[in-house]
């Protein structure tokens, strides 16, 4: 087993490891008086604070320490102040009981505080609904309410499946809002009968889906979070995304979802930001408590409440939703005062340098992590960090944060990098190095592309492959030497980077079939357009078309078992060859744009008989056919030892067993 000390160059920071593990532990004991042995008990934000339903009435609860008074105003008080919604202090809480009559539930509500020097309405922290009182994204600042809910009428869960812990995670990143092809806002409901069957068919078994949590600008794709308790009203309901996740549970698929701690919206009256008439309530003050690219609020994880709101987030989606785990969205941007913005130098010294590490967001992903998996010991954390941060996929008695998955970001941008370089310049020893190099201790995410490459201003990987022959020459019937390179080469980077994954792999919806164009939401620089803020999936299902045939080739590559780690047999610069075995299976690949070889030597392990399984030259998959399916190979002396001899196409690979 890993430890430590197995890395030399870790050994003069041992004692600041230690320190953080130290750290976490005594800010977790300062969320309970007296402490407590399970973290779970101590975040109860979403139970204590809020609005909810009792055998005798209603009670509400909120945290407002600068508040000098507070109500609760809505459509039950026609949204006037009465003296019958006031609330009481109760040293830095407000709090009230209410009779059953008092509210219905759907009605819409707001607080309406009063605070030295102002007075203003916001929406509770806890709200667990909100509903905007418009859907026209023509702007950005939108006006939300809170929704009466009924704690005693919840959500009846159908299925109790849930895929194997050990399963490696083949992860589906979707964004529920544009998974339709109309021009709109796509719903829970629209996903889970239209998309739904789509995922469950092509092989993932998890289901990752961003912008869940409430924010009001859709164009943020869900990163400037307003209501952390309440899902994006303008999909549907609460219940319509649980169905959703129960729909996903009972074809055997986890759903984890972007969850988004490392900074939040500006907004006032519907967000955190300013909440009791104190700008420093959940962040910090002045220009540190604003991110300087995204101009949005960072949160004071120094703060026993701030990490109270943000565990009992964690605890809230996992038990009121039933979901599997979280991809943590801004790591890089929650570890370091710089936020990661304009900087490269990665090193150790940077690691443990205590003026530019936030000791306390660090303590806080430990006890994240901790919390999780004292919930869900099977859940499944991903964090998203460029920097490398050692330990961050490290389990947090071994002094790291704990998470099961960092997301190899480093594999994308070297796919993209040689999409710009001519293919007879690729290096495969550089290549092969960036698929598989990972920390000892950590287990990644590797992926060719997710949501961030083709943001605007950005392409997919197919076209940044094949360009404008996308729109005007993928017929069948089609011919250009740019489509083939393209499609061929995007098979090849996607089955290289499955077979080499050192922990998980991941796709964003549509990729694998090649989707054109780059995301786009709406916004008044396009002239609030959904063109580009949707899935053409009708691309996918026309037989005329070559799409088809990259999503039967990705419906392939998804049944290979991924077991034991890639070991690599054959590198091979000039002749751009690269083959490896992983588990029972040999995979051979060809970069070459023009070379192909007969009889070309790969070494195999002794005594075995390999049989093609597939390649990525059959016609089901848009190649030619050059290779005859299913041969056998026997492995015969040769003065390197043992060897098979394969014909291999110039742009194929060939998986055999």
């Amino acid at each position: 087993m890993w430890h430590w000390t197995d890395d030399k160059e870790l050994s003069p920071y041992l004692d600041i490891l230690n320190a953080r593990r130290l750290h976490a532990e005594q800010k977790g004991q300062t969320l309970s008086n007296p402490p407590t042995l399970f973290l779970t008990d101590a975040c109860d934000w979403h139970l204590h604070y809020g609005l909810h339903r009792q055998r005798t009435g209603w009670s509400f609860r909120e945290w407002l320490p600068h508040a000098t008074e507070a109500w609760l105003v809505g459509e039950f008080s026609d949204w006037e102040i009465q003296e019958e919604y006031r609330l009481q202090k109760q040293g830095e809480e407000f709090v009230g009981q209410f009779p059953t009559k008092a509210f219905r539930v759907g009605q819409q509500y707001r607080l309406f505080l009063r605070w030295v020097g102002g007075e203003g309405e916001r929406i509770p922290t806890a709200a667990r609904q909100v509903a905007r009182s418009t859907q026209d994204l023509s702007s950005a600042n939108v006006s939300f309410n809170a929704v009466v809910v009924d704690d005693s009428k919840k959500y009846k869960w159908k299925s109790h499946r849930r895929p194997k812990g050990g399963d490696m995670p083949l992860i589906y990143e979707a964004h529920v809002g544009m998974a339709q092809e109309k021009f709109g806002i796509g719903t829970y409901d629209e996903f889970r009968l239209n998309v739904l069957p789509r995922i469950a068919k092509e092989g993932y078994n998890t289901l990752q889906l961003m912008g869940i949590l409430e924010h009001p600008y859709y164009a943020s794709f869900g990163y400037h979070v307003s209501n952390f308790f309440a899902p994006f009203d303008l999909s549907g309901s609460p219940n319509s995304l649980k169905h959703l996740i129960d729909a996903a549970h009972a074809r055997g698929m986890r759903v984890i979802i972007d969850l988004v701690h490392s900074h939040a919206a500006t907004n006032e009256v519907e967000g955190l930001s300013c909440f009791d008439g104190t700008h420093d309530l959940f962040f910090h003050d002045g220009e540190k408590g604003i991110h300087p690219a995204w101009g949005s609020r960072l949160f004071d994880y120094s703060k026993p409440q701030v990490l109270r709101f943000l565990l009992s987030n964690c605890r809230y989606w996992l038990e009121e939703y039933h979901l599997d785990g979280f991809r943590f969205d801004g790591i890089t941007s929650m570890l370091y005062a710089h936020h990661g913005l304009n900087f490269a130098d990665w090193n150790y010294q940077t690691f443990f340098d205590s003026t530019v590490v936030d000791e306390d967001a660090v303590a806080y992903l430990m006890l994240a992590n901790r919390l999780i998996h004292e919930i869900r010991p099977d859940a499944i954390t991903i964090a998203e960090d460029v920097s490398g941060f050692p330990g961050l996929a490290a389990p947090v008695a071994d002094c790291g944060c704990g998470f099961n998955y960092r997301l190899a970001m480093g594999i994308t941008d070297y796919w993209f990098k040689l999409a710009d370089i001519r293919d007879e310049d690729w290096d495969m020893g550089h290549l092969w190095y960036e698929l598989t190099s990972h920390r000892a201790e950590e287990k990644t995410i590797s992926y060719v592309e997710s949501h961030d490459q083709a943001l605007v201003g950005g392409q997919t990987f197919a076209f940044r492959l094949i360009g404008d022959d996308m729109y005007y020459r993928m017929s069948r019937q089609s011919q250009s030497i740019c489509v083939d390179r393209g499609i061929a080469l995007h098979k090849m980077a996607r089955l290289i980077t499955y077979a080499t994954a050192c922990g998980g792999y991941l796709n964003f919806m549509g990729n694998e079939f090649g989707h054109p164009d780059w995301i786009d939401f709406p916004t008044e620089r396009n002239h609030w357009s959904f063109q580009y803020a949707r899935r053409l999936w009708s691309l996918m299902d026309a037989e005329d078309l070559r799409f088809q045939f990259l999503a039967n080739f990705d419906r392939q590559m998804l049944a290979l078992p991924q077991n034991d780690s890639p070991r690599l047999l054959k590198i091979h610069e000039q002749d751009k060859v690269i083959a490896f075995q992983r588990g029972e299976h040999l995979l051979v690949f060809n970069f070459h744009p023009t070379n192909s070889y007969t009889d070309y030597p790969i070494p195999v392990p002794k005594g075995k008989i390999w049989r093609i399984l597939f390649d990525t030259d059959e016609p089901q998959f848009g190649g030619f056919a050059r290779i005859e399916p299913k041969q056998r190979f026997f492995s015969m002396e040769s003065p390197d030892g043992l060897v098979i001899r394969l014909y291999l196409p110039a742009r194929t690979a060939l998986v055999l067993r």
